[in-house]
């Protein structure tokens, strides 16, 4: 079904590695439909309740296909980057919750591939930037916006404009990822976590992940009100009065949407 990516579900987990590393998994436009089509299974698949993005071998995704873009006119590389744009999109929308295991070189279209899920944890060994500059482009998966709300408008345009590329540690000071782990221990630290989130009600993780995406843009009165809105869905569900009625008998939930 795939010809640039592996794909499986275990134990409530989908598990999607990038696998082209003969090109360090660079984003083609093969690439990045397939990626498209994996999200869209794992957001259909009702036994997957969380999923694992990384790479095969060196890299997590070294960047876009450089070869592929230099052939393309701003017409060809315009379209590129709406295809880009739209599977990014699609995985924020995506009411589970994706984690980047971020195995190695996360450059360019692979920094905004890992920036577009919901949680990034990082190998020892990974290295981040945006060095579209020095190609004599910009970030144009998303790069320029999602970058500067994770590390800040300043920090986001010194990576952005020097085309720096940094260590997983440095990432993790700026909040560009949330963890970093010694390489043999990425997936099962990823895996961790995966069931940690997992174990909560999933009707409240979507609302959540939906309240904070939609609601970031927004000045605060309205992004009050949206809160308000993405509660109320939750707060009706038997997984709240599940939830709430473990609290009080000191019990583990059992949530009927898991």
């Amino acid at each position: 079904m795939y010809n640039n990516l592996n794909y499986e579900v275990k134990e409530g987990i989908c598990y999607i590695t990038i696998n082209r590393p003969q090109a360090m998994n660079a984003l083609n436009d093969e690439v990045l439909d397939e990626l498209y089509a994996a999200f869209s299974a794992f957001a259909a698949d009702e036994n997957a309740k969380a999923a694992i993005l990384t790479g095969e071998g060196k890299a997590f995704v070294a960047g876009a296909d450089i070869a592929q873009m230099y052939k393309l006119d701003a017409v060809g590389g315009r379209a590129m980057m709406i295809k880009g744009h739209n599977v990014m999109n699609f995985m924020e929308s995506v009411e589970k919750p994706i984690i980047a295991a971020v195995n190695g070189f996360a450059l360019g279209g692979g920094c905004e591939l890992a920036m577009a899920c919901d949680i990034r944890i990082a190998s020892e060994k990974a290295k981040f930037g945006q060095p579209e500059v020095g190609l004599g482009i910009i970030p144009g998966f998303g790069g320029t916006q999602r970058l500067p709300r994770l590390v800040g408008k300043a920090m986001g345009k010194y990576l952005i404009m020097t085309a720096e590329m940094i260590t997983a540690q440095r990432a993790l000071e700026i909040g560009l990822c949330e963890k970093v782990v010694a390489p043999e221990e990425l997936i099962g630290a990823a895996e961790e976590l995966a069931k940690v989130i997992m174990s909560k009600a999933p009707i409240a993780i979507a609302a959540a992940k939906k309240a904070v995406n939609v609601g970031y843009g927004m000045d605060m009165t309205t992004a009050s009100a949206w809160e308000i809105e993405c509660f109320t869905a939750p707060f009706a569900s038997a997984d709240k009065s599940e939830g709430m009625g473990a609290f009080l008998e000191k019990r583990a939930p059992k949530f009927e949407n898991k």
